[in-house]
């Protein structure tokens, strides 16, 4: 049985610069530890929540897929002259969450939602905020409390 983690990085593509930094960020912290990770792009925000679960169901034709033990979101909503960002921001965080719920899965969330790209900047920057870290520990951590419980490996 492998006991080494192994994190599913999603990126959404949409803002390519602020998904390297912010994936840099979480590589940075996942490094730190002994996990092994992919990375998956897609294109926006709104296919994260999919994605994972994509993986999640992959298993049920493909067994011999190594499973992922947690998720890492990454991606930036960035405020607009429309409601779509509020669409966007709402129904994805609901999402990531119902996954979480549902499945009992380990997600750290590093999904940026701001108002400019000067925000999104200051919180995926590897020398300021860098929430992709922050996502990143998050992941391990809610690991950490799935193994408290036994609820992992599984």
């Amino acid at each position: 049985m492998v006991d080494t983690p192994h994190i599913m990085i999603v990126e959404a593509r949409f803002y390519d610069d602020l998904a390297d930094e912010l994936a840099r960020g979480a590589i940075l912290q996942l490094d730190k530890v002994d996990v092994t990770y992919e990375r998956i792009g897609v294109p926006g925000v709104l296919e994260i929540p999919a994605a994972i679960k994509f993986a999640i169901r992959s298993l049920d034709f493909f067994a011999a897929r190594r499973r992922f033990d947690g998720y890492v979101a990454l991606g930036c909503v960035i405020r607009g002259e429309t409601t779509q960002y509020d669409i966007v921001s709402r129904e994805s965080a609901r999402a990531l969450q119902d996954l979480a719920m549902h499945y009992t899965l380990a997600i750290g969330n590093g999904i940026l939602t701001v108002e400019n790209r000067e925000q999104a900047w200051a919180r995926a920057a590897v020398d300021q905020r860098n929430k992709g870290a922050f996502a990143a520990q998050a992941c391990l951590d809610m690991i950490e409390l799935k193994r408290h419980f036994r609820l992992y490996p599984r």
